[in-house]
């Protein structure tokens, strides 16, 4: 079985953690960067190789930043 890596960005945090807690993962962390064009880097500190990946985001207000985070 994979390892399960649970990702949370800026979207809906309390979402993500209360997931976490039912599940009994901790939230990996992510770094969201804004940068001042409007452009978004994400950065993974750890490595997800072989791993299964979710990611918790809300497409909510503000749409264009939430989604683009994804």
């Amino acid at each position: 079985m994979h390892e399960l890596k649970l990702f949370s960005l800026n979207g809906n945090r309390p979402l993500a953690e209360k997931i976490a807690e039912e599940v009994g993962l901790p939230l990996s962390p992510a770094r969201v960067n804004h940068f001042a064009d409007g452009e978004v880097q994400i950065e993974l500190p750890e490595s997800v190789r072989g791993a299964d990946v979710y990611v918790i985001q809300s497409v909510s207000d503000p749409v264009n930043e939430n989604f683009m985070e994804l």
